[in-house]
C-alpha cells in the first residue's frame, strides 16, 4: 500500500473545500452580478484574482514564485478558469511530483486568501440582491479530488 503525505492530503481537501464553496458562490448568479459595484472590486475581478491565486500556487509547487495578474474575462469564462486552475493544482498535489514550496505557506498564502475571496463573493451576492442559501458546511459532501463546478448537493441548507 502506498504511503500518502498527510499534509498533501489536507491541502487537497482544502482545495476541494474552495471548489465546493466557490461553486455555491458562483452558481446561479445573475449576469448583472459580475459587474456589481458597491463593495470595492467587482465580483468578476475577485473571481479572476482567485484563479490567479491557484495559478500561482501551482507555479510555487513547481518551484517558481512568479505572480501574474490576469485581465478578467466574462463571468462564465472566469468561473471555468477558476475550476480549471483548481483542477490543475489538485492534479499536481495528487501526483508524485515534488512540492517545491512549504505546504504551510501554500495553505496560508494562496489557499486561505482564496477562501476569504469566495466569502467576499458570497457576501456580495446578498448585497447585490441575489443571496445564496446558508449551509452547514460541516456535513457538506466535500471530498479531495472533487474540484470542478459539479459538486455534491447540499446536505443541510438554511
Amino acid at each position: 500500500m502506498a504511503m500518502t503525505d498527510p499534509k498533501r492530503e489536507l491541502l487537497r481537501h482544502t482545495v476541494a473545500t474552495v471548489a465546493y464553496r466557490g461553486a455555491k458562490a458562483v452558481r446561479g448568479a445573475p449576469a448583472s452580478f459580475a459587474g456589481f459595484t458597491g463593495a470595492g472590486k467587482t465580483p468578476v475581478e475577485i473571481l479572476a484574482h482567485v484563479g490567479d491565486l491557484f495559478d500561482w500556487a501551482l507555479r510555487m509547487a513547481k518551484g517558481s514564485h512568479e505572480w501574474r495578474d490576469s485581465t478578467p474575462l466574462n463571468w462564465d469564462e472566469e468561473s471555468a478558469r477558476l475550476f480549471a486552475a483548481l483542477a490543475a493544482f489538485d492534479e499536481y498535489l495528487a501526483s508524485s511530483e515534488p512540492i517545491h514550496a512549504p505546504m504551510e505557506k501554500l495553505f496560508h498564502g494562496p489557499i486561505a486568501d482564496a477562501l476569504t475571496h469566495v466569502g467576499q463573493i458570497a457576501m456580495m451576492r446578498r448585497l447585490a440582491g441575489s443571496p445564496m442559501r446558508g449551509e452547514n458546511y460541516y456535513v457538506a459532501g466535500v471530498e479531495a479530488g472533487r474540484v470542478g463546478p459539479d459538486q455534491a448537493a447540499a446536505v443541510r441548507e438554511f
